[in-house]
């Protein structure tokens, strides 16, 4: 039996408890068909990516008692759990974003999770308490990501590599993702996909996504100065292997995050925001030719 689904729109009315039936009626040993992308123009909207057909996740596991802690793992195609330890794939964490909003799920980077796992990755994408919801905001949304990536080598039980990883975020999540680098050393790289890497900064801005930065952090960089002083990525050190991807053309995430000491910093000209979640984009390809580098599959 293989099974996709075939839009964020259909997925978003599952819910948590349906999305663990569906799960729950997929065979260990299910062999979805291979999903072509094909190739789109760069900087696409979000509601594009409603058009996408997705791989149904191969489990969901909870890595802590709230609801909203789960993680959805994505295997390789044509792979299932029990496979011969030396055959272990790789595994990217991936934390999406969404202005660290609960308007914005897991589910529009279904698309993303599938197109990793066709490249040869186990994808243990995380699902966290939002603005929003009980407990999230800063830091118990921090705090989940930790969560998360702590659970990480229960996963050897499905036959993952769990030393060999890399922590991948999108946007929001990408500041997340550089947050979480400095906590995670034995991570082969930290990838910031239109990653925020200075808050402060962010803060200041008066686009959609800017504006809801002091929501997430509770008040303004004036008003919490030792809370952005400990959410900012721009003032830690980075992890030592870490790689910022920029779309060129991105108006959410102005492209001044792209810099951060320590960091290296790829450009995709013309690239937009939403593009690293679209297979079929050129920033999708920079992204699994930058994935490749750090971690072979």
């Amino acid at each position: 039996m293989s099974m996709t689904m075939s839009s964020p729109r259909l997925r978003s009315t599952l819910g948590i408890a349906a999305l663990a039936l569906l799960l729950a009626s997929v065979p260990a040993c299910s062999v979805a068909a291979r999903i072509d992308y094909g190739t789109v123009d760069a900087n696409i909207a979000f509601g594009e990516l409603d058009a996408l057909p997705a791989r149904a996740p191969d489990a969901r596991i909870a890595y802590g008692a709230d609801a909203l802690q789960f993680g959805l793992l994505w295997q390789p195609s044509g792979r299932i759990d029990g496979v011969p330890a030396d055959s272990r794939p790789p595994v990217v964490v991936l934390i999406h974003g969404g202005c660290w909003l609960n308007a914005y799920d897991i589910n529009h980077t279904f698309a993303l999770s599938t197109a990793l796992a066709q490249a040869g990755y186990a994808v243990w994408s995380l699902e966290y308490r939002r603005t929003g919801d009980a407990g999230g905001g800063w830091p118990g949304t921090f705090d989940d990501i930790l969560g998360g990536i702590r659970h990480l080598p229960s996963l050897r039980d499905h036959g993952l590599d769990t030393d060999r990883f890399v922590i991948a975020g999108h946007s929001a999540g990408g500041h997340l993702a550089l947050l979480a680098g400095r906590e995670t050393p034995a991570a082969s790289a930290v990838l910031g996909l239109a990653a925020i890497s200075d808050l402060n900064a962010y803060a200041a801005g008066s686009n959609s996504c800017e504006t809801a930065t002091p929501m997430f952090m509770g008040g303004t960089p004036q008003e919490r100065p030792d809370a952005y002083q400990a959410a900012n990525p721009s003032m830690h050190q980075a992890h030592t292997n870490t790689v910022l991807l920029h779309g060129a053309a991105d108006t959410l995430v102005p492209v001044n995050q792209a810099l951060m000491a320590g960091a290296r910093t790829l450009y995709v000209e013309g690239g937009g925001h939403f593009d690293w979640v679209h297979p079929g984009t050129r920033s999708f390809r920079v992204l699994l030719s930058t994935l490749q580098s750090v971690l072979p599959p």
